[in-house]
């Protein structure tokens, strides 16, 4: 199978990882790609956001399936435009795309398919943000309505702040604040069948102990030992399934990734948010445990065969990513820095270790340089937490990057404790 990867971020270099392991693909393109995807697949240089030039793309390459990976080119439109073209494309069209595009559709969506999630005001004007935020009372939920790269939510419990984040964008949703603990759960839906993933638990803010700013995440790990076993047939009756339900019946079949974002509160499961594809750096450590063909699942989605998959099948034991930034990341990230290190961990921490790019491009002298941003995902597998916690932050250690900051505590707890 020829397969085409769009995107040049670490959940599409996990993606082409998992990909290049699947014996039915025989070809394995990625466009714009990165210096790490590079490795695995041949990039091509084109505009992602563009339907035409990447359906273009894809049939001069003779692609049989094209999997678009960041929500940008999901809300434009470049997965109707590759199905328009004849191509199967996993990934959901613009309209049903709006489920992370928009939170305020979110919110109407799971309103009218009974799917739980926090009280909220949609708000245009700063009055009417005042009038939300006086409301619910601190903390204060402030969420840009459109898309902000995983960083346009700010929980805080200074009103002024809240109130600043409020105005500087265009239209916000804001709403209650949910206690407990936070867990993603990733879904492949063909837009009837819906088959769950395993869930994972990621790591917003920038330094250890939660503090900082909001991130678009720095780690991850999975399985979740403190989660109740029966979580995942919970979110696929309660929140999966309605929300796939709702989507057809408004004759916008979401076909994907589905993503949802849910907190663990005293008074039940909550959707905090959905996606509309793969969560980064999440989808690191799903797939790293994931032993199905990545391949044949895709497709199955991509062409409406869910019903007939088999069961997913998984890897005993652990993964766990954690995720080193350039410098200055989030507020303003430094780039062009050389990145060394990386064949020390290839080289001394074997095939349970691999390091996963998302910010890097090579310069003029082929060097692999910083692009900004969350540079690398180092992940591990391991036979428990510990296990690929240690291997994971051992591999960090070996990464040579100037002025990198990383958390030293992602998996922590729940290796030591079994505690969210």
């Amino acid at each position: 199978m020829r397969i085409l990867v769009i995107g040049g971020g670490a959940r599409e270099h996990a993606l082409c990882h998992a990909l290049s392991r699947d014996p039915a693909v025989t070809e394995l393109h990625a466009a714009p790609g990165n210096a790490g995807i590079a490795e695995l697949a041949t990039c091509h240089a084109v505009d992602q956001l563009d339907g035409s030039a990447v359906a273009e793309l894809a049939l001069r390459l003779g692609a049989e399936l094209v999997v678009v990976g960041p929500e940008a080119p999901l809300v434009a439109g470049v997965a109707d435009a590759v199905r328009a073209a004849g191509v199967p494309a996993f990934g959901p069209g613009a309209e049903a795309a709006r489920l992370e595009g928009s939170k305020a559709f979110a919110k109407e969506v799971m309103a009218a398919a009974g799917v739980p999630t926090a009280r909220s005001y949609v708000c245009a004007t700063p009055a009417e943000a005042d009038a939300a935020l006086d409301a619910f009372g601190p903390p204060y939920v402030v969420k840009d309505d459109g898309l902000a790269a995983g960083k346009g939510v700010v929980v805080t419990e200074d009103l002024a702040v809240a109130r600043a984040h409020a105005r500087s964008c265009e239209r916000v949703v804001i709403e209650e604040y949910l206690d407990g603990p936070e867990v993603s759960l990733f879904a492949v839906t063909d837009g009837e069948t819906v088959v769950p993933l395993t869930p994972a638990q990621d790591f917003k803010r920038a330094l250890d102990g939660d503090q900082g700013p909001n991130t678009g995440g720095m780690g991850a790990y999975t399985p979740l030992p403190w989660a109740d076993p029966g979580l995942t047939d919970e979110v696929l009756e309660t929140v999966l399934r309605p929300t796939v339900a709702e989507m057809r019946r408004r004759g916008a079949p979401f076909s994907g990734l589905l993503y949802a974002g849910l907190a663990l509160t005293s008074r039940g499961v909550r959707v905090v948010e959905f996606n509309a594809r793969f969560g980064d750096p999440e989808t690191q450590v799903v797939l790293a445990r994931l032993e199905t063909p990545l391949a044949g699942l895709l497709l199955a989605s991509a062409i409406g065969e869910l019903a007939d998959f088999p069961p997913l099948r998984w890897s005993d034991g652990a993964a766990v990513t954690v995720v080193v930034a350039a410098e200055g990341y989030p507020e303003a990230p430094r780039s062009g820095d050389p990145i060394g290190g990386l064949d020390a961990v290839a080289a001394e921490d074997g095939p349970a270790v691999y390091v996963l790019h998302a910010g890097t491009r090579r310069d003029e002298a082929g060097r692999v340089v910083s692009a900004g941003g969350r540079v690398l995902s180092v992940t591990a597998l391991g036979a428990d937490l510990a296990e690929a916690r240690e291997r994971a932050y051992r591999a960090v250690g070996r990464i040579e990057l100037a002025g990198s900051h990383h958390r030293t505590d992602i998996a922590a707890r729940a290796a030591s404790a079994g505690d969210a």
